[in-house]
């Protein structure tokens, strides 16, 4: 069993879980636009990746810590993937291995940006129903940075997601230069429920793109 308590360091607030028996990697894990890190997927996944070894860090980001409903504002997007880095550095201190970030919806967007923004921040990134455009909205596409982003990626999206379907989404991967693998998770829509029930499948195919990504580097 892995231990599980309150994390509030240098502007990173919290959960931490603590691994049993610890590989020596970690990752980060945020919320989407309406949530907060005690989302259900979250908390899921966390878990399942806790017993695998990992050293989770499933945390609000700024904007949450600031308010506790209601969804950001555009003005302090910027803000929040600060936070993201900031997250990922306060893991970076306690894990000597690979550090991972992920983030649903939202949360995952701005880690991705904030990775696009800071190429060394993590080592491969867990996104998690990419929002790649507005519902019913196609041509308001969310992917000015891709061709930025080079660190390795894996796209976690339900079949029935209205914020991008699998072929869309597809398409959009060929503008990022890192290696990128798209996960479908088949009768599922944004809130991505299924794929709490996947953790270990997504852990091994998270680190083969990292494993990738390391060899191709060097």
């Amino acid at each position: 069993m892995s231990m599980e308590q309150a994390f509030d360091t240098g502007g990173v607030r919290g959960v931490l879980h603590q691994p049993e028996n610890p590989t020596g990697d970690a990752i980060a894990l945020t919320h989407g636009a309406g949530s907060n890190c005690q989302a259900p997927l979250l908390v899921r996944l966390a878990r399942t990746f806790a017993e695998a070894g990992l050293l989770v860090l499933r945390y609000d980001l700024p904007f949450r810590q600031q308010r506790p409903k209601g969804p950001p504002f555009p003005a302090v997007a910027a803000r929040d993937r600060e936070g993201v880095a900031q997250a990922v550095e306060a893991l970076r201190r306690l894990a000597p291995g690979q550090v991972f970030a992920g983030g649903h919806s939202y949360g995952g967007r701005q880690t991705a940006m904030a990775a696009s923004e800071r190429p060394a921040m993590a080592g491969a990134l867990l996104l998690l129903s990419y929002p790649l455009h507005p519902p019913a909205k196609p041509d308001q596409l969310r992917t000015s940075f891709f061709p930025d982003l080079r660190t390795p990626a894996l796209f976690v999206q339900g079949s029935d997601d209205p914020f991008g379907t699998l072929a869309e989404l597809s398409a959009a991967l060929k503008l990022i230069p890192a290696p990128t693998e798209l996960f479908p998770v088949e009768r599922t829509a944004h809130d991505l429920k299924r794929a709490g029930e996947m953790g270990q499948e997504l852990l091994v195919h998270l680190r083969k793109l990292a494993q990738v990504f390391r060899g191709q580097a060097t």
